[in-house]
């Protein structure tokens, strides 16, 4: 795992923060609070949970899928440092970059925002189409990602070629 500075962590920290605390807040005021306020929300309810852990299983999956490679890289390194009796090299692995080929890898460059992305929008599902705090999650989400794909994409033209990147879209499939 590369290094973090401690102002993005920190931020991070401050960002999950005030958005349970927005979530929370929404939901403890304008929330449903007595049994009528639920009838009729269990499909919404279900669709949403359906489309949430769909997004997160593809998530899960497409990370893996990222650190697998660098866990592949960090194998073969200490294979190579023992074979040349090199005993220094206990751990970590130099930085590696490939086009990942397994899942939407095989469409997009970046399924694992992709995915979130719908992770978010199930979330907004459950919370109810009027749920400011997660319908601002699922925007807020799409518009730092998506220009980070897009850019992501111009960087993995420039150091893998078209030839390679082939007809991948940055992040959503066959669209982006």
């Amino acid at each position: 795992m590369s290094p973090i500075h401690l102002f993005i962590a920190i931020s991070a920290l401050s960002f999950q923060v005030i958005n349970g605390a927005c979530i929370g807040g929404y939901l403890a005021g304008y929330g449903p609070s007595n049994v009528s306020d639920w009838a009729g929300t269990t499909i919404r309810i279900e669709v949403g949970l359906i489309i949430f852990f769909a997004g997160f299983a593809g998530n899960v999956f497409h990370d893996d899928e990222l650190r697998e490679i660098r866990r592949a890289a960090a194998r073969n390194q200490l294979r190579k440092a023992e074979a040349q009796g090199d005993k220094t090299k206990t751990g970590g692995a130099e930085k590696v970059y490939m086009v990942p080929e397994n899942g939407l890898f095989r469409a997009v460059l970046y399924p694992h925002y992709f995915c979130e992305w719908i992770e978010w929008i199930g979330f907004w599902v459950i919370g109810g189409w009027a749920c400011v705090p997660a319908r601002s999650f699922v925007v807020n989400e799409v518009s730092t990602m998506l220009p980070r794909s897009l850019n992501g994409k111009r960087w993995y033209i420039e150091r893998f070629g078209q030839e390679k990147v082939g007809s991948r879209k940055a992040v959503i499939p066959g669209l982006i």
